[in-house]
């Protein structure tokens, strides 16, 4: 069963699962991933966080003693969430070692309504690391304008980093700049570089969604034909991206001085389209210093049915641009396209957030002791 996921790590494709739940971290259901399905990381995000915590699976107990101790429903979400990603990293922890510290990461998101302010993101980032305290976690933030100049921050102190909800080749830059930034920061603080590590996690299955239902709205043959390609071509194009920037004298000088490169991550590879292979975006977007986390129903597709053969992205560059050019001759806007994708998926986050939050506040007064 784990044949094509076994092929997929040996390829330089480090495999992460996108989901957390308490009951998965003490059922020994994590455990059993990492040893018998590869899995090296986990990603967590507030819609996997709302889902988890609504099922009440495993919650009960920390909730009624949030809720004797009269906490704010915003402080027993942050005492919940920090809770599994600290068991999970210890889960994770073995693979952190034996990795030197490149895998074994559990990400944990900033809180989503803060995705448009600079500041508070850098606060709640440092927080949030405090508060986990394990080595082997990635603090995620968005990669909205505002976004760019915590990452600096955050890398320049020490702390690592996620980088999430990036569609678009222009913002990816702007991302590894602004981690680049970072590092030199970190750098001139005096900082040990070689434990400052990051991933971009670059947004797939959505680039499709969004553009096939434009093209569908076409109707023609040559929209027809296009359909399924924006997102592959898209991804391909940002590892093209990662590999300039990762080659330039300015990485130089930082790998030097013993940094770690920002690793691009596929986020977003849950096929939404049935009429795709439910591989598709892990089978055609193989290349080495990558991850791909999946959530579990892609991970189960993959060890079935994953057709891995070889570096499915160095190669494809010319190919990928001729297809986004054809789109853009069809008249779809790319960057239109790219900033919908940015806003709709910080408005998706914060609306899953703001859901757990209602959630929780329901079940912080159904717990509540009686007075006296």
């Amino acid at each position: 069963m784990t044949d094509a996921l076994k092929r997929l790590s040996d390829e330089g494709v480090a495999i992460w699962l996108d989901d957390l739940s308490r009951k998965r971290i003490t059922s020994g259901n994590l455990a059993e991933l990492i040893d018998q399905q590869h899995v090296v990381g986990v990603t967590t995000n507030p819609s996997i966080f709302q889902k988890a915590i609504s099922s009440g699976d495993g919650y009960q107990q920390q909730v009624t003693d949030l809720a004797a101790r009269k906490v704010t429903v915003d402080e027993a979400i942050r005492m919940i969430t920090t809770a599994d990603v600290r068991d999970a990293a210890d889960v994770l922890r073995p693979v952190f070692d034996a990795t030197g510290g490149q895998d074994g990461r559990v990400s944990i998101e900033v809180d989503p309504r803060l995705a448009h302010k600079t500041v508070p993101t850098i606060a709640e980032a440092k927080q949030l690391a405090w508060l986990v305290d394990r080595p082997n976690t990635l603090i995620k933030i968005p990669a909205t304008k505002a976004g760019l100049p915590a990452i600096t921050e955050v890398i320049g102190l020490g702390i690592s980093v996620n980088v999430t909800l990036i569609f678009s080749l222009e913002r990816y830059r702007e991302v590894m700049d602004a981690y680049l930034a970072g590092l030199e920061k970190a750098k001139a603080a005096g900082l040990d570089l070689s434990l400052i590590r990051s991933v971009a996690s670059f947004f797939v299955s959505r680039v499709d969604s969004e553009i096939d239902k434009r093209l569908d709205k076409l109707g023609t043959d040559e929209a027809k034909a296009l359909k399924g390609k924006a997102a592959l071509a898209n991804a391909r194009l940002a590892y093209e991206a990662y590999e300039e920037v990762f080659s330039s004298e300015r990485w130089a000088a930082l790998d030097k001085a013993g940094a770690n490169k920002q690793r691009p991550l596929w986020a977003s590879t849950g096929v939404k389209d049935p009429d795709y292979k439910d591989t598709l975006y892990v089978d055609e977007l193989v290349a080495p210093g990558t991850v791909n986390t999946m959530p579990e129903a892609t991970l189960e597709a993959t060890a079935a049915r994953g057709e891995i053969k070889g570096d499915t992205v160095r190669g494809t560059y010319a190919a990928a641009k001729a297809d986004l050019d054809a789109l853009a001759a069809l008249g779809i806007s790319y960057d239109e396209v790219v900033q919908l994708l940015e806003d709709e998926g910080v408005e998706k986050f914060e609306a899953s957030w703001n859901d757990l939050l209602k959630s929780t506040e329901a079940e912080l007064k159904r717990l509540a002791p009686s007075e006296g």
